[in-house]
């Protein structure tokens, strides 16, 4: 009984492990795309890229690595339940926070926003748009 415990909480914090990986390639990818991509809007969505695969994942990992270690004692469970939390509010702020932002500079014409082909969020304020 006891060994399928310790299979149990290893398989667990190697699960852990493995997001927090997936977690570390979505920054890197992340990093690589904001020096890539040409102007702010298409900058922003990289920008959420690393925000939630580079923030959330690996919370969600830290949290299971937090269960399968029983030497924490009782407080894994506090370590587990906050990484999860705080996963949780960034995934819920995080599409909300870039969304405020783009629509934020697009109102205030900071960046310019070409090519444009349609912009439909000209005419649903009543400008002429491109």
């Amino acid at each position: 009984m006891n060994m399928d415990v310790e299979l149990i909480n290893w398989i667990v914090i190697i699960i852990g492990q493995i997001l927090i990986t997936i977690g570390v390639f979505c920054d890197f990818v992340a990093a690589l795309l904001m020096i890539r991509f040409p102007n702010f809007y298409i900058r922003l969505h990289a920008l959420t890229i690393g925000s939630i695969g580079g923030a959330v994942v690996p919370a969600v990992g830290a949290a299971l690595i937090a269960i399968g270690s029983p030497f924490l004692g009782t407080f894994r469970w506090f370590l587990a339940g906050g990484a999860l939390v705080v996963a949780l509010f960034i995934f819920i702020l995080g599409g909300a926070g870039s969304h405020a932002i783009a629509r934020a500079t697009y109102r205030a014409k900071i960046v310019e926003y070409r090519p444009c082909y349609i912009d439909q969020l000209a005419e649903d304020i009543g400008e002429d748009g491109c």
